[in-house]
């Protein structure tokens, strides 16, 4: 019988985040796939885990998912861990578990810390609709090409970006999204030195560029906000799509919320009250 792949969240950086139920699944399964054992292997000699480690990262998962996969086939649970916060989440894992569900592996997530979220949850920014966007591009061109298809986004947008190359993005993102376009910058969050920055881009612009920046980064954009004008309320979109076409009552109130920018819940008890209307 396969045994279960368990994709398990660890410390982004304060080490006390470690999960109760992390650290039993650690300590029971056969071996532990690592981004970066020596990393790892530091959180583990922490809390007296003496699991066996191999390496599983974005240049050997090809061969080291085959691998994993025919372990979990003969019966070894497996744990899979990157150098901090959830794997597969800008980090190796994907082809694992992509791999495992194919070949009917039971594959499940043990949750914990994520920068994504935890940055998110700080922010003050809107996050009931967020686009997770990754690294940019590393080069000039590509990077401000990628922000220009982002530019009129109606939800917040969150990127990893490397500490060397965060003032040249901000500075991106002055030129592209406007100068005064909201972001949040969270630097090195759980630990020591941690930093919460939130202003305009140009403000921030202003507050990096004093002496190097270090540390990892995490870069929240607003929305692009609509005028007035533009936005159209709850019953006028719902009005709109019904005589656009014949759609049921989850995709009308899905659609509306896209629309409007209103969280679905509130979308569908306006739904209600405007079917009632309709109805009368």
């Amino acid at each position: 019988m396969a045994a279960t792949l368990y994709i398990v969240a660890t410390p982004i950086g304060n080490l006390e985040d470690m999960t109760l139920r992390a650290l039993r699944v650690l300590k029971e399964v056969a071996v532990i796939a690592a981004e970066d054992t020596r990393h790892s292997r530091k959180l583990l000699s922490h809390y007296g885990i003496g699991t066996p480690l191999v390496a599983c990262h974005e240049h050997n998962e090809e061969a080291r998912s085959a691998q994993l996969l025919a372990r979990l086939q003969g019966g070894e649970s497996v744990a899979l861990i990157s150098d901090a916060g959830t794997p597969a989440i800008s980090d190796p894992g994907f082809l694992l578990v992509r791999r495992c569900r194919a070949a009917g592996v039971e594959v499940v997530a043990v949750p914990g810390p994520s920068a994504l979220t935890a940055a998110l949850s700080v922010a003050g920014l809107p996050c009931h609709r967020f686009a997770f966007e990754g690294f940019l591009p590393p080069k000039k061109k590509a990077r401000e090409d990628f922000l220009l298809t982002l530019r009129d986004e109606p939800r917040t947008l969150v990127f990893y970006e490397a500490p060397h190359r965060l003032q040249v993005t901000l500075e991106a993102v002055a030129r592209i999204f406007g100068r005064q376009r909201q972001v949040a910058v969270a630097r090195e969050l759980t630990k020591k030195h941690e930093e919460l920055f939130t202003g305009s881009a140009e403000e921030a612009i202003a507050h990096f560029a004093d002496g190097a920046v270090r540390g990892e980064i995490v870069l929240l954009i607003a929305p692009a906000e609509k005028s007035a004008a533009d936005i159209e309320d709850v019953p006028t979109a719902l009005a709109r799509l019904c005589g656009e076409e014949s759609l049921p009552p989850s995709e009308l109130v899905r659609r509306a919320a896209k629309a409007t920018g209103v969280p679905r819940s509130e979308v569908y008890q306006e739904y209600l009250r405007w079917k009632n209307n309709r109805a009368e």
